[in-house]
């Protein structure tokens, strides 16, 4: 496996402070942020520095009862061949459920959920994983998530369901030391023992972050220094292997270039203090994948998946064996994320419905499920209170409707009157 050394998260926001961060061998960059046609300049630069970026994808749903989708798996392999990637990651989560599998309309988490670590979801995880490296021009690295929930039932500890997943495979793990961390607090589970478990010749490399502890529950949020107790599982895990690479991650509340820089410091003092041991062995490839079919396993995932989203996003009852508090917790959280993402990318409507806009979309988002993405998102809760009669004065009925016209049809709107009348007396017959 390559060498890919310190590195860090490149977001727009901290471009130019990354670009003149000093010993930064490496970044990584959202896969669905970048445009293969339009590379923003501050990776060409990095790239033509010398500096590896590998993308990082958040919207396959690998863990999935679904196969992965052809179009997403493109995308991917495009992303990998504009940067000159050396690997492409993702994550052991599924993202949506619903759908032909289930007869049931399809739903969109906008957030990476666990699978459960079961035989039916090892099985089919196997199978998509290898449709995906199939497809893709690198080798696939995939991520261990957090999780403030647990699914009940399950057969094997994460050691032993990642180490499996790798063994029949040949995938290469990114571990989080973070998501480690959260899933000691939320689940009680032991990093140390899930370390011990992994095939750690497999890691490709590893991330690090922030998060915060609020009521008993961690939240992996990506927008908070590093804590001293994932420094310590960072340690524990260079006490056994020297990792390949290690990367910060931080999506949000950006500090000083100067913090980062501290962080980066703490990060590089926590891989030497473990001494740097190395596992023995390289990775071995994986065993010829089985030929009985996991049609019968998907249903029964399917199933299960779709029950928990659905019990998450839409407001029905939590299937059995579910802790309802925690579902509570993170179903409160999705509908948060949904809040902060839809501001970001439809930024007008907070400022069309000012303080109104969280409380409202909150509200939306008890009975309204994402389906199609957070721009969909952005379109279908303006629709909802254009509908709904809830909005408070004409000029904000008026601007709403305004945004929402400009946005929902194919092309944006023509500035001729005779032309906006006609569209806008389409939309409404249509509603008819």
């Amino acid at each position: 496996m390559e060498r890919l050394g310190t590195g860090i998260g490149w977001r727009p926001e901290i471009a130019d402070a990354v670009e003149n961060m000093p010993g930064i061998d490496w970044v990584e960059a959202v896969a669905e942020n970048v445009c293969p046609g339009h590379l923003p300049e501050s990776l060409r630069r990095l790239r033509e520095r010398g500096v590896t970026v590998v993308p990082h994808g958040v919207s396959l749903g690998l863990g999935g009862a679904d196969r992965p989708d052809a179009g997403r798996l493109l995308a991917l392999a495009e992303r990998a061949e504009a940067l000159g990637s050396p690997l492409v990651t993702e994550h052991i989560a599924f993202v949506r459920a619903g759908g032909p599998l289930t007869a049931s309309a399809r739903l969109e988490a906008g957030h990476l959920l666990p699978v459960p670590r079961t035989r039916d979801a090892l099985d089919v995880l196997c199978e998509n994983i290898r449709i995906a490296q199939d497809a893709l021009p690198v080798p696939l690295a995939v991520e261990n998530i957090a999780a403030l929930i647990a699914w009940p039932g399950e057969e094997m500890t994460e050691g032993q369901f990642l180490y499996e997943l790798a063994d029949r495979t040949g995938v290469r793990l990114l571990i989080d030391v973070a998501n480690l961390h959260t899933n000691h607090v939320n689940r009680g589970e032991d990093p140390a023992e899930a370390l011990a478990e992994l095939p750690l010749e497999a890691i490709a490399y590893v991330h690090v972050a922030g998060g915060f502890e609020r009521d008993g529950v961690w939240h992996d949020s990506h927008a908070h220094p590093v804590p001293r107790p994932v420094l310590d599982i960072l340690t524990e895990l260079a006490s056994r292997v020297a990792p390949p690479g290690v990367l910060l991650e931080r999506d949000e509340n950006f500090p000083e270039p100067a913090e980062l820089e501290g962080e980066l410091a703490a990060i590089r003092e926590a891989v030497e203090k473990g001494g740097g041991a190395r596992a023995t062995g390289a990775w071995r490839a994986a065993a010829e994948p089985s030929s009985v079919s996991t049609e019968p396993a998907r249903q029964r995932v399917a199933l299960a998946q779709t029950a928990l989203l659905s019990a998450l996003v839409a407001g029905t009852p939590a299937p059995e064996g579910f802790d309802r508090v925690r579902l509570g917790v993170q179903a409160r959280a999705l509908a948060g994320k949904r809040a902060d993402v839809v501001a970001k990318v439809a930024p007008e409507l907070p400022v069309i419905l000012g303080a109104g806009y969280r409380p409202a979309f909150l509200a939306y988002a008890q009975g309204g499920p994402m389906t199609d993405g957070y721009r969909r998102d952005a379109l279908d809760f303006a629709e909802h209170l254009l509908l709904g009669g809830e909005l408070e004065g004409a000029r904000v009925r008026r601007e709403l409707r305004e945004w929402w016209l400009e946005r929902s049809g194919p092309a944006p709107r023509s500035r001729r009157p005779g032309v906006r009348l006609a569209r806008a007396t389409r939309k409404a017959l249509l509603r008819r």
